[in-house]
């Protein structure tokens, strides 16, 4: 009964379910035998049982290396390296071309995914050494990397990643050790981002190289197979960094940020070594593989809630607004399954709860000088976004049938990962066919030597991030070793009754300017304290008893413990089932949604270093650093939510089962992965679904809004229950619900116009949601607890990365990255949802503490919306869409247009706006083993 509550959360407005019918009616695509033709267009490896039915996609391009007088080049002429840019088109044109999209005519979107290259297709083929060849296809470039030796495969695949990513990889090893400033130059951002993952995760030299020693001890013949593996492809990357010096091929990054000089090739690029790959593997699990650490964020939303409404109260508030298990959230296992985790007690014991006003960020920056001192912006450009891992920045989604609904009978998926837009990609295409290896897909430059997300030979995988709560955050009780008392700076604690000095974390970085890089030389130190309890991120006081607060993750130690579950992923004799599936997505440590899909079955498995509290601990609230409050243990795999054969699975980061408690706020009855749930379940009732169907629902969902399907409706009912008598308000109203009767789409008005069909409407939106928000909670909340709650859940995330709504006390709380295309992960378009139908005496499952709009009364709300909405209708394009250094002031589809951002010196084309994975699969198995 409650599965039929969660996927029929209410009738839609009328307005609303014409635009549903719209959409669906794009995606009606005969159910026509296409695959056949397709199959005969070439010949398929034996081992390759998808027989000419998958395909992927990876924009710009394969090649990310450009030597200087490429580069030069690339400024001067525009002239640029093949297969730069070749991915980029297509990808960028499914946004018009999808409406009438068929099975034939997917491979003018995506690219064939087959095993191997035709003998009229390849393009080159080299063998750095006698067992591996690399052969590049001449389409894409791609390598396709086959070793007659395990070894000989594993330096193939080194020896391609550095030919096709050699300067990303540079970067991110750099990143992970908080030394991107004095590698790459001294830009703001480049300090920034090298600060972030430097708080999250720092290590020694010592303990990278523990963690890898810790693999290959404690993980049987796999552990040490993965230990050659990873050793044989470091040796591949140091062969082709040998050879490029030697022949003046390295990446022109080298000579423009002068580690090499261009006219005498003095200098040097420095070899790679295992740690490099910790370091790596430490980066990509921050940003893609963890969750929770927002307990001193939800606590101060709780203590602003009880001191608004006294503490029942406000407890009830705070906990309407946490959404941990809203009835109406779309879930991805949405067959009643649950699977508790991460539930708060009814009794919560050994809450630390900050004193009113005491907490302060830890201080990470001493001893600045030169430039460090300074926090302006300066000409100078990072090589990354400095909020790279503290924003939300793109995350991934995926759709998949079961073959009881398909066309042939046989499951289909479309899905892959959001990792940004950027030139070249974080993610390298490959295809690795050796022993005990055969796959092709996607992997993370540098740690390439498996493929991390792709197809093998009769069955594909693919991921979401999950982000369930794996982070606590612990209350150390703070002392001096001399035995003085202490306060909120002491850097010792209280471990087991012992006063006990924190482990300080030191890394030094300084930088000179550079060809690239116009910023002043300068220097700092970056500090992270370290206890038994994770890493220091606040002080505070507790009952008057100074504080630490500490941030602990449970994979911190454990970046590379994941490798052994890749391995087994691109291992045919070890996945054949959707069981062996599940078996070796277990041994995943980050956090992630994996999806599976064969010729027959379809599967789930939500992948973890789960920890185990204690019942008595509120997994969202600071906690004491006392035995009694801390993890017994993970959860075993049978407690993870999974599943074999549902009707259909979609995921874009939602709330994964019941009783799966979300790690932060924002999983409530709107949420983006509603545009993916409306669309394939409508499919799934069709039935004769194609892949060409399903990849129309993804490309549907991509370009609508969220915010416009599933909330605008509401809106119009307010401003609508009684006349619109204002000329100026009723003009605004026409044009929103012309827009939502269009489908509430961002699309131009024909292809490469640069101008959206029904602008008007979708700038006045963009406008109005921050005002609306605002005017509709604040009055009620008081400004203290609304604060609180936009540093807890910004209120917006629009396509333009603007438009967030008032600037909260969280310094992150407001952050955006522009141009990064994925949109609508984070915003309280629930709270508004259910609000408003709550003031339309609409029924609500799960609704908040109070009404809020208007005060509860529905006139009031309707002026407050109107008044909004007519300030929202005057504020100019140039206001809504202030310019920057990549588009004119006032110019929407420029604004919301994805810029791969570039990694190093060439650049690539401005595309328009979709809300699309990076990496994309479309797959149907045809066959099996």
């Amino acid at each position: 009964m409650r599965h039929r509550i969660v996927n029929r959360r209410r009738t839609p407005h009328p307005l609303k379910a014409v635009a549903l019918a719209a959409a669906a009616a794009l995606l009606v695509v005969p159910a026509v035998a296409e695959a056949a033709s397709a199959a005969t267009a070439r010949a398929y490896q034996a081992n390759d049982y998808c027989q000419g039915q998958c395909n992927d996609i990876l924009p710009p391009g394969e090649n990310g290396n450009a030597t200087l007088a490429d580069i030069l080049a690339n400024k001067v002429f525009g002239t640029r390296p093949a297969h730069t840019d070749d991915q980029l088109g297509r990808y960028a044109s499914l946004v018009d071309g999808y409406t009438g999209l068929t099975n034939t005519t997917l491979s003018s979107f995506f690219d064939d995914a087959s095993f191997g290259v035709p003998a009229d297709q390849v393009a080159s083929s080299t063998s750095p050494r006698s067992d591996v060849t690399i052969v590049r296809d001449k389409a894409t470039g791609v390598p396709h990397i086959t070793g007659t030796t395990r070894y000989g495969t594993e330096f193939g695949a080194g020896y391609a990643a550095a030919q096709d990513r050699l300067w990303v990889m540079d970067l991110f090893r750099h990143v992970g050790r908080g030394e991107l400033s004095s590698f790459a130059g001294g830009a703001l951002a480049n300090r920034q981002l090298e600060q972030s993952f430097w708080q999250a995760a720092p290590y020694t030299e010592a303990e990278l190289q523990a963690q890898i020693d810790s693999v290959a001890a404690n993980g049987g013949a796999r552990g040490q197979q993965a230990l050659a593996d990873a050793q044989a492809y470091v040796d591949g990357i140091n062969a082709y960094i040998t050879q490029a010096y030697n022949n003046r091929t390295f990446p022109g990054e080298y000579d423009l940020t002068g580690h090499i000089d261009a006219i005498t090739n003095a200098g040097s690029i420095e070899p790679f070594k295992l740690t490099d790959l910790v370091a790596l593997a430490s980066v990509i699990g921050a940003l893609f593989g963890s969750g929770g650490g927002g307990e001193v964020q939800s606590a101060l939303v709780k203590e602003a809630a009880e001191a608004k409404y006294g503490v029942t109260q406000g407890d009830r508030v705070w906990e309407a607004f946490r959404e941990r298990e809203d009835p109406e959230a779309v879930l991805t296992l949405h067959q009643g399954q649950s699977f508790p985790y991460a539930q708060d007690p009814a009794n919560p014991q050994g809450v630390a709860m900050p004193d009113p006003g005491s907490v302060t960020a830890q201080q990470l920056v001493y001893d600045p000088t030169g430039s460090a001192t300074s926090t302006a912006a300066t000409k100078a450009h990072g090589v990354l976004p400095g909020n790279l891992l503290t924003a939300k920045h793109g995350m991934s989604n995926a759709l998949v049938v079961s073959g009881r609904y398909t066309d042939s009978g046989h499951p289909i998926a479309v899905f892959g990962p959001q990792t940004g837009y950027f030139a070249p990609q974080l993610l390298m295409l490959e295809e690795i066919q050796g022993p005990g290896i055969s796959a092709r897909g996607a992997a993370f430059a540098g740690l390439s030597f498996y493929v991390e997300l792709g197809r093998g030979q009769d069955y594909a995988w693919s991921a979401t991030s999950a982000g369930q709560d794996i982070t606590d955050t612990y209350a150390v009780r703070l002392c001096n070793t001399d035995g003085s008392a202490p306060g909120k700076d002491s850097n010792a604690y209280l471990l087991n009754g012992v006063c006990t000095p924190m482990t300080a974390l030191e890394r030094d970085d300084s930088w000179s300017p550079t060809t690239a890089d116009s910023t002043a030389a300068g220097s700092y130190r970056l500090i992270v304290y370290r206890t038994q309890y994770g890493l220091v991120t606040h002080r505070a006081t507790v009952g008057g008893v100074p504080v630490a607060y500490t941030s602990l993750r449970s994979t911190y130690m454990h970046e590379v413990d994941s490798i052994i579950g890749f391995q087994m992923l691109n291992d045919p004799a070890a996945v054949s089932s959707p069981q062996t599936f599940q078996q070796a997505a277990q041994h995943i440590d980050y956090t992630f949604n994996w999806f599976y899909a064969d010729s027959v079955h379809t599967a789930y498995y939500n992948s973890g270093r789960n920890p185990v509290r204690p019942a008595t601990v509120a997994p969202d609230l600071p906690t004491w650093a006392d035995p009694a409050y801390t993890w017994t243990g993970l959860t075993p795999a049978a407690q993870h939510p999974q599943s074999i054969d549902q009707d259909y699975y979609v995921s874009w980061n939602n709330k994964q089962a019941l009783g799966y408690a979300a790690s932060g706020f924002g999983n409530g009855s709107v949420h983006r992965a509603n545009l993916l749930d409306a669309r394939v379940k409508a499919l799934v009732a069709q039935g004769g679904v194609t892949r060409a169907a399903l990849t129309q629902a993804m490309e549907s969902a991509a370009v609508t809004d969220l915010r416009a399907e599933d909330v605008l409706p509401e809106l119009l009912a307010v401003v609508q229950s009684s006349p619109v008598t204002d000329a100026t308000q009723a003009a605004l109203v026409q044009q929103l619900q012309t827009w939502l009767q269009h489908g509430a789409q961002r699309r131009e008005t024909s292809a490469g116009s640069r101008t959206y069909a029904d602008a008007a409407a979708i700038r006045a939106f963009d406008a109005w949601w921050p005002l609306l928000v605002q005017a509709e909670f604040q009055p009620g909340l008081g400004s203290d607890l609304f604060t609180a709650l936009t540093g807890a859940l910004q209120i917006n995330e629009s396509p333009s990365g603007g438009q967030t709504g008032p600037t909260s006390g969280s310094a992150s709380a407001n952050e955006s990255i522009p141009h990064k295309g994925s949109s609508f992960q984070y915003g309280w378009w629930s709270y508004v949802d259910k609000d408003l139908r709550a003031v339309l005496g609409r029924p609500v499952q799960g609704g908040l503490a109070a009404e809020y709009c208007g005060g509860g009364d529905l006139a009031q709300c309707r002026q407050a919306l109107l008044t909004t909405l007519q300030q929202a209708g005057a504020e100019t394009a140039a206001q809504v869409y202030p310019g920057d250094a990549d588009c004119s002031a006032g110019d929407q589809w420029c604004a919301d247009a994805i810029i791969q951002r570039p990694l190093g010196g060439v650049t690539d084309a401005t595309t328009n706006w979709q809300n699309r994975p990076t990496y994309q699969q479309v797959v149907q198995f045809p066959a099996h083993r």
